[in-house]
């Protein structure tokens, strides 16, 4: 346990209107212009998420800065480079993904398009991967100042799972200042330090057997396939939904439809089959990744899908979801190929298709009645 104390002050003005203002609430201006912190925390046992919450101008910021250094806060994100390029040159692709996915940034458009492009919740965890980045190689905390200020408190909670579980999956360190105490349960810290009440709490032995209080609840419904227009920015294949029978879902949180699934027949159905109806566009909005809204809106609305006596497929070249998709007894793999662009007959143009060349993962879903 060691003792963290100091004093925060600024001059007073005496400027006419400052003096009329001082004057009306029939104050000490003096005495209001500092503000003395104590606490004692214990910073040095080992940890993964530490969280100092307080008002604006309790001390948060000094504080961090006291412990970890004046430098301990920087700005890492050029803002006219892409995401992915601006990771350390001794990591790898995969390295870079894992650490983009790992704080809930999924959205692969978002990795390669100008920084200042990305929305607030997606610039947040941008720097939060880079900064976890760049502090590994030191052995250093990652230390994030205003967490989820500038963004809306569901999207605050979603990022604040998304933090924690990465942390704590990859054995880091991270050490977040936020005048919000509404993530506090979202980020299930191993350490508070409140600069409210200059109290600091230990949570090592709470944190691993822990359970949120709260929920975040979401439904699925059927939407018309014009919302497709807004997620398709989000989707790593295609701008366009397949051609013939489409039907459309949606996933949403309250009124706010924060989700997208579809299932097209790609091939008409012979007299006497089933017609087969394939899972594509799953798309999440960017904000509301890593909650593992994703698969289970395929699932979801698979079952659907199968109650309604279509046979539901599904095709993916994305490895991440056909390796998530093998944990799951309802869907059987049923082919592995690699997909060209050459069919029977010569070359054929597949604008929104697969790549030459992408291996890609065939599964056939097998409903809640049959398993």
């Amino acid at each position: 346990m060691r003792k963290y104390e100091f004093t925060l002050s600024s001059p007073v003005a005496t400027t006419f209107r400052s003096t009329k203002a001082a004057n009306s609430l029939d104050i000490d201006v003096k005495k209001k212009s500092t503000h003395h912190v104590c606490v004692s925390a214990d910073i040095e046992a080992p940890y993964n998420v530490g969280l100092i919450v307080g008002a604006s101008g309790s001390g948060k910021t000094t504080l961090a800065q006291h412990i970890y250094g004046d430098a301990c806060f920087t700005t890492l994100l050029e803002p006219t480079l892409p995401v992915i390029e601006q990771f350390p040159e001794q990591y790898g692709y995969d390295e870079c993904a894992s650490m983009l996915a790992g704080v809930g940034l999924t959205s692969v458009p978002c990795w390669i398009r100008p920084a200042y492009t990305l929305s607030n919740g997606q610039r947040a965890r941008a720097e939060c991967a880079l900064q976890m980045a760049r502090s590994a190689a030191a052995d250093e905390p990652v230390l994030i100042d205003e967490w989820t200020s500038v963004v809306d408190r569901t999207v605050a909670k979603v990022m604040s799972h998304c933090i924690q579980k990465h942390a704590r999956k990859t054995s880091k360190r991270i050490v977040l200042c936020s005048c919000h105490y509404d993530v506090l349960e979202w980020l299930n810290p191993d350490w508070i330090i409140d600069c409210n009440r200059q109290e600091y709490t230990d949570r090592r032995s709470l944190c691993r057997d822990f359970r949120r209080a709260e929920q975040l609840t979401f439904d699925i419904r059927e939407v018309d396939r014009a919302t497709w227009t807004y997620f398709s920015k989000y989707h790593y294949l295609s701008e366009q939904l397949p051609g013939g029978i489409i039907n459309t879902f949606g996933l949403f949180h309250g009124d706010d439809q924060i989700g997208f699934q579809c299932f097209a027949n790609y091939v008409p159905r012979r007299t006497g089959e089933v017609m087969k109806m394939h899972s594509n566009r799953t798309v999440i909005h960017p904000d509301y990744a890593g909650l593992g809204m994703g698969l289970m809106l395929i699932n979801e609305t698979s079952e659907i899908m199968a109650a309604r006596g279509f046979d539901v497929r599904a095709k993916y070249s994305s490895t991440p979801i056909y390796l998530a998709m093998k944990k799951y007894p309802q869907w059987v793999l049923t082919d592995v190929s690699r997909r060209t662009n050459t069919i029977v007959g010569g070359k054929v143009d597949r604008k929104g298709g697969y790549r030459h060349d992408i291996k890609t993962y065939s599964f056939r879903f097998i409903p809640q009645a049959k398993r």
